[in-house]
């Protein structure tokens, strides 16, 4: 049997963030030798990078802060208090950037192609990369 653990949903926020309790869950199941080897190769990319560099903050700054026992709100008190300061406004941005992700924009090839080789091809409910990893993730059938 498999110790693989999957990172909570994309769709899971805090204080109004999306996401970020995901990047934290994935450090700490990484830590724990519990993440899929599928993930370790993206670890501190790809949305995880978007996160960090929304916020301002470098992801092994955040990673070391995250393993020290930072709770995820302890965590992103500490990005926000670090990095780049941001409004509502750009937390709504941010949140719409994101949760969008493959539908009509510059990853929607790349969903595509993730669809297919899931044997997802035919499934019209997957059309943003929140879809995909809840689908992939058995979050959602």
């Amino acid at each position: 049997m498999s110790s693989y653990q999957a990172p909570r949903s994309p769709r899971d926020e805090i204080d109004g963030m999306l996401y970020f309790p995901r990047l934290c869950d994935k450090i700490r199941i990484h830590s724990e030798g519990k993440l899929d080897k599928d993930y370790i190769e993206n670890l501190g990319g790809g949305m995880d990078l978007w996160t960090c560099q929304f916020l301002g903050v470098d992801y092994n700054e955040l990673r070391v802060k995250v393993l020290s026992g930072l709770s995820d709100e302890a965590a992103l008190t500490w990005a926000k208090e670090n990095g780049t300061p941001r409004d509502e406004n750009e937390l709504a941005w941010w949140n719409q950037y994101m949760q969008t992700r493959g539908f009509r924009d510059d990853m929607a090839d790349r969903l595509a192609f993730r669809k297919e080789e899931a044997n997802w091809g035919d499934r019209d409910d997957i059309v943003t990369f929140f879809d995909f990893i809840d689908v992939d993730e058995n979050r959602i059938e």
